[in-house]
């Protein structure tokens, strides 16, 4: 049974995402991607096989898969980590196949597993926050961290619900793994980014932490109506967030399932469809109790 406050997810932020989705504007658009890795030695990966996705303006698609599926690879790819053998990334109509993440850039805010990778330590919130303002913009002429720009920020955090709005003075290197991942997700969302990449960002987190970072996850997204991906290793997760689930396996796609599929299933039936990959020999018994214990 989907909690109300899923279910009110699901239904008012889905109206805009249905309109936009009604124009037909596509945010990405992936063709016959391909990767490898370690290419001509025993160590050979075949990270992704033949990746073919289309991504419109809005959509929240929730990944999952057995482990070395290709779910973080597939982030990777998109943001530009690695470059492939074959196939096209297109991104707001942009070929950017070719381009590195720095290049990419522009379009894209990541938030990462450890809570640690997304903020400098060593600086106060206050400047983390501006630093994160300034991502993209011109630099002349400077934007100043002044008293206007610094009640603007104590706005922003005080979403957080973390009492740290009166805190940006605190040098971030100070706060909980909790505190820093919820900045650093606002901070990723501070300036809309085309496309949002979220790769297992409350697996590191206390349940409680985790809790408030996906409401938070679920309240920006709405609210910036912002194309999102979102790796994670939980089946509710996946299925009480977003308007559709992508399964992964061997690095490529088995099943793309649809808002409404995702309203009927439970997390029962999410492992019975990995059940049948075993029954067609594709997945062994032990990546099965594998599933089991990293998604239940």
């Amino acid at each position: 049974m989907r909690s109300a406050d899923t279910q009110g997810w699901c239904t008012a932020g889905e109206l805009l995402r249905r309109e936009t989705r009604s124009r037909g504007i596509q945010m990405i658009e992936i063709t016959d991607l391909h990767k490898r890795f370690n290419t001509g030695t025993p160590n050979e990966v075949y990270a992704l096989r033949g990746i073919n996705l289309t991504i419109k303006e809005g959509d929240f698609v929730t990944i999952i898969g057995t482990n070395g599926s290709g779910k973080s690879t597939l982030l990777n790819a998109i943001a530009g980590t690695f470059l492939p053998d074959t196939g096209r990334i297109r991104i707001a109509g942009e070929d950017v196949t070719n381009r590195t993440d720095f290049q990419r850039a522009k379009h894209i805010a990541r938030v990462f597993q450890n809570p640690f990778m997304g903020t400098a330590p060593g600086m106060t919130i206050a400047e983390n926050l501006h630093m994160a303002y300034l991502r993209g913009r011109k630099v002349y002429p400077a934007i100043r961290l002044d008293a206007a720009r610094r009640q603007e920020y104590g706005k922003e955090v005080e979403q957080l619900e973390m009492q740290l709005e009166d805190r940006l003075d605190n040098v971030i290197g100070a706060l909980s793994g909790g505190q820093r991942q919820a900045l650093t997700l606002l901070m990723a969302v501070l300036n809309r980014p085309k496309v949002l990449l979220l790769d297992e960002h409350t697996a590191a987190l206390d349940p409680k932490s985790a809790a408030q970072v996906i409401k938070l996850t679920r309240r920006f997204v709405e609210k910036g109506n912002l194309t999102t991906f979102m790796v994670t290793h939980s089946m509710q997760q996946a299925l009480d967030l977003g308007c559709r689930t992508i399964m992964m396996h061997r690095g490529g796609i088995i099943d793309d399932l649809t808002l409404d599929e995702k309203r009927r299933m439970t997390v029962n039936d999410l492992l019975a469809k990995f059940a049948e990959l075993r029954q067609a020999e594709r997945l062994t018994d032990e990546m099965l109790v594998a599933l089991r214990r990293d998604y239940l």
